[in-house]
């Protein structure tokens, strides 16, 4: 289970994936069809997530499929940008389809 914090067009949200990259084709697939194409990621270690969100992120965890799966943890980006410190993310991942 991975948490990435995505900063798109329209804001920050935090995500909770089974996939092993943001990057990986599916998880891109399924972001497109959301209307996410291009973004800039951040890994946010799993345990600070659920410290932060609390019994919230047991109930979206429970609904997230072993394999190839994805949930909105976090659609609040303003929320979302206040719960972590940059310190506590990755480096940035950049993603933007081909022109």
């Amino acid at each position: 289970m991975k948490v990435f914090m995505l900063f798109t067009g329209s804001g920050p949200l935090v995500i909770l994936t089974s996939h092993a990259s943001v990057t990986d084709g599916a998880l891109l697939h399924k972001l497109e069809a959301k209307g996410i194409r291009k973004f800039i990621a951040f890994e946010i270690p799993a345990d600070t997530a659920e410290q932060r969100y609390g019994a919230h992120f047991a109930v979206v965890q429970r609904d997230l499929k072993e394999d190839d799966d994805l949930r909105v943890l976090d659609y609040d980006g303003q929320r979302a940008f206040k719960l972590f410190r940059f310190e506590e993310l990755s480096q940035p991942i950049v993603h933007e389809p081909a022109a």
